[in-house]
């Protein structure tokens, strides 16, 4: 497993080295997005739809929208103070409670606790602590820039940590509507769901669920590439190099031209319109020149 992050256990006066590992991963298969004529993948770049061309990174900046159409900045330093002064590299555990005193809606993401260096005996304390008292620790730690709470419990011979919600990110349950308030619920009714429930009930096994749905698109996919039915994206021709090289020597071409006109003309005679004549043909062999590169905007460029 890969270490997410590296810091420490701590209540009282007790400090454990830790290391973290995500617990759950994300099975979600993904599909691109390809060009139907082509087959090549479609690429989302970054635009400003007002001033209608492509930015970069450092032409982003942060801002909270505090009404609609209204922003407050917030520059990197000011963010990285803000980060600096709330990132903390430890686990506090502040409290221990009854993990059945709180209510499943509060749950967010897993994470595996591993102990970190010399820190194996520690780890092992509060494990068996935790376990022979039935409790679970509350806690408060930083990831990423983002304070959350957290639970610390034994899961099988590990401790895990699982970041939950602040009461005020539970929504508040009276606006969900069309909620039923006071309904008749019919005796017979309820003891024919209760007598259905009891019928249905067993002890809760997780290798008996799966993803029905994500396996049927598995077994698709892997059908269509054993049948040959696969295909080769286009790879993008990386016009940008070669249009930067056409540019620069369409440019030397025509200053070239310009310089055969410029010379021809002052050597020629005065009074002789033929000569004339024929120093126009540089010139619009060099607009001819430089015709193609001008077709091609900076902007398309640095997009493709």
């Amino acid at each position: 497993m890969h270490t997410m992050w590296k810091g420490s256990i701590s209540f009282g006066l007790v400090n454990i080295p830790i290391k973290l590992f995500s617990a759950t991963e994300d099975k979600d298969v993904k599909l691109r997005n390809l060009h139907k004529e082509c087959n090549t993948p479609i690429q989302y770049e970054k635009t400003c739809p007002n001033c209608e061309k492509d930015i970069g990174n450092d032409d982003i900046v942060k801002g909270y929208e505090y009404v609609k159409g209204k922003f407050v900045i917030l520059n990197d330093e000011e963010l990285k103070e803000l980060k600096d002064e709330h990132e903390d590299k430890s686990v506090e555990i502040i409290d221990f409670v009854k993990l059945e005193e709180i209510d499943p809606i509060y749950f967010s993401r897993s994470y595996f606790m591993g102990p970190g260096e010399n820190g194996s005996k520690a780890y092992a304390l509060l494990r068996e602590a935790l376990q022979t008292s039935g409790k679970i620790g509350i806690a408060e730690i930083t990831i990423r820039s983002k304070q959350q709470m957290a639970i610390i419990r034994v899961y099988k011979n590990s401790l895990v940590m699982e970041t939950i919600h602040y009461p005020d990110e539970v929504r508040n349950v009276a606006e969900v509507p069309g909620v039923p308030e006071n309904v008749e619920i019919n005796e017979k009714e309820l003891d024919t769901a209760i007598m259905l429930i009891d019928q249905l009930t067993t002890e809760f096994n997780p290798e008996k669920y799966k993803d029905e749905y994500r396996t049927a698109l598995m077994e698709l996919i892997e059908s269509k590439i054993n049948n040959n039915e696969g295909t080769t994206s286009k790879e993008a021709p990386r016009t940008n190099v070669v249009d930067l090289m056409s540019a620069l020597q369409a440019s030397i071409e025509r200053t070239k031209s310009k310089e055969t006109a410029s010379s021809k003309k002052a050597a020629a005679p005065k009074g002789n319109a033929k000569p004339k004549a024929k120093q126009e043909a540089p010139t619009g062999t060099d607009k001819s020149t430089t015709v193609k590169p001008k077709t091609r905007t900076t902007r398309k460029k640095v997009g493709t």
